[in-house]
């Protein structure tokens, strides 16, 4: 079942979504060669419950199956296609790495990613990052009432496949409020016109992952990480979106946001919050 959220719902939301982009602006730079990912954690950990006053939603997360998530954030570097753990990995010149926030304020959720270069990145591993960028935003740009999210993920799957890069199936983005994840799921492929009409009031993440070789994954041995199976580069970018009345509202902004592909028209405001 889709939830519509209210009025109330909505203004929760801008907050939390807002303060998780922060711990992304905060920690930007941080991420540095030399640095370890458990280092990068525990800065944006205190971050977020020191001065923001949040709960980082990952610590303790225990899906059916799965171990407690030991960690406050996620950390993917290179190969790894989602769900790192930080730990003793020491970030390298030329490491992409994605960071992964979601963080509950007043029991909303807020879930956003952003890839970062380590040093000097490779010109792949540019083109790989910047094209999952312009994915991500291709997909933000189908959001409308009427429209499908079989639409999102044909606008993502065409770009990325025109790219020469790899789509994975198995993880994909999902409705988002006063839990971590709700319906619907919100696939990076598919064909326009297909599944579940948009209509104001959804919010959900679109959050996809590209691989430079093939889409086929592994899982490490820690129940949690996810690789590539051929060791290829992956990348991933995430924001949690509103469907509105006319269009969307993209919620996970901050002043420090990497700023929106010149195919994106619409005004995204990154204003402060009014009390």
């Amino acid at each position: 079942m889709i939830s519509i959220k209210t009025s109330e719902d909505i203004k929760g939301m801008r907050v939390a979504c807002k303060l998780a982009a922060e711990v992304l602006d905060y920690i930007t730079p941080f991420i540095k060669p030399g640095v370890t990912t458990g280092e990068v954690d525990r800065i944006c950990h205190e971050y977020m419950v020191n001065v923001q006053g949040t709960i980082p939603a990952p610590l303790n997360y225990c899906p059916p199956g799965y171990t407690p998530y030991p960690k406050a954030t996620c950390t993917s570097v290179n190969d790894v296609v989602c769900h790192g753990i930080p730990g003793d990995k020491v970030l390298k010149n030329g490491d992409i790495v994605n960071l992964d926030i979601t963080v509950i304020k007043d029991g909303y959720f807020g879930d956003t990613s952003r890839m970062f270069f380590v040093g000097e990145p490779s010109i792949l591993a540019k083109r790989l990052v910047e094209t999952t960028y312009d994915c991500m935003w291709l997909g933000i740009a189908q959001v409308k009432p009427g429209a499908h999210l079989g639409d999102i993920g044909h606008a993502i799957q065409v770009h990325a496949e025109k790219a020469g890069y790899s789509i994975v199936r198995e993880f994909c983005g999902h409705g988002i409020g006063k839990n971590f994840h709700e319906d619907p799921q919100v696939l990076h492929y598919g064909r326009p016109g297909t599944l579940e009409e948009l209509k104001p009031g959804m919010i959900f993440t679109i959050e996809p992952m590209l691989n430079a070789g093939r889409r086929e994954i592994r899982e490490m041995g820690d129940g949690w990480t996810i690789k590539t199976k051929d060791r290829s580069l992956s990348a991933q970018w995430e924001h949690t979106v509103l469907v509105t009345e006319t269009g969307f509202e993209v919620l996970t902004v901050s002043a420090g946001m990497p700023a929106p592909p010149a195919f994106i028209t619409q005004p995204i405001t990154t204003t402060p919050l009014t009390a």
